[in-house]
């Protein structure tokens, strides 16, 4: 049976990715010539020291920085050679977001945060798939609280909820846990890996954390902007000792 082109070049992929800010004498090259593959229906973390460049690599993968150099692939789709217009609705339709910070509307009720990129889209959801995931959350008795009225974990819940209604190709979890006690970010990570294993889903989240890239399939470390190690199967202990290696450098 022939892989299909997804399964063969990941759901996202970059080649020779280069990503500079500024100029001349004060340029600092945040990324140095990425090659790294991110694999359909695989739970992916990235690490590495402060600045490496883990968060410049999400950004540009998710097509919300520009490449100084080299290509970013979501699928087929090289981003460098789309529109403004088709890349807010690759990013819109093909990847969904967790952040650190909720970024749920205070005066929307827990429902309406989750249709939200489809409200905005004008588009409507498929009733079978929202149910799902709302189940798989368990958020089926807070989709009427509004923010307020719930818990941090509960407030991720609804966010990641909102990051996979769309059934994007790729979630992007951006220190997902980073806000939130050790409870209640492992709840968050146990969510994380059952949208990977339950319904199919494509994760890559940055952190800083040994114990939540250990919940991942695989780590690929960053250093100075460069990728140095991939770690497959990862323990907590293998992820803080590798961190420590680096940081001794």
């Amino acid at each position: 049976m022939q892989a299909t082109s997804e399964e063969a070049n990941g759901a996202a992929r970059t080649v020779r990715l280069t990503k500079e800010y500024g100029s001349g004498d004060t340029a600092v090259r945040a990324l140095d010539e990425v090659s790294v593959v991110l694999p359909a229906g695989r739970f992916t973390a990235v690490m590495g020291p402060s600045g490496a460049g883990k968060s410049t690599l999400m950004h540009c993968v998710a097509g919300l920085e520009s490449p100084t150099s080299g290509e970013v692939f979501l699928g087929d789709a090289e981003l460098g050679s789309l529109s403004d217009r088709q890349l807010t609705r690759l990013r819109r339709e093909k990847i969904g977001f967790v952040f650190q910070a909720f970024n749920l509307l205070p005066t929307l009720t827990a429902r309406d945060n989750i249709l939200l990129p489809m409200t905005l889209a004008g588009t409507t959801p498929d009733q079978a798939w929202l149910e799902t995931v709302v189940k798989a959350l368990g958020l089926g008795d807070r989709l009427s609280h509004r923010p307020a009225e719930m818990s941090g974990g509960q407030q991720q819940r609804v966010a990641l909820a909102r990051a996979l209604v769309t059934r994007p190709r790729i979630v992007f979890a951006d220190e997902p846990t980073g806000n939130l006690d050790s409870r209640t970010g492992g709840e968050v990570l146990a969510m994380l890996r059952e949208a990977v294993d339950d319904l199919g889903q494509t994760v890559a989240m940055v952190t800083h954390d040994p114990v939540a890239a250990a919940v991942a399939d695989s780590v690929i470390f960053l250093a100075d902007g460069r990728v140095v190690d991939i770690m497959p199967e990862p323990t907590a202990d293998r992820v803080l000792d590798r961190m420590r290696d680096l940081g001794s450098h």
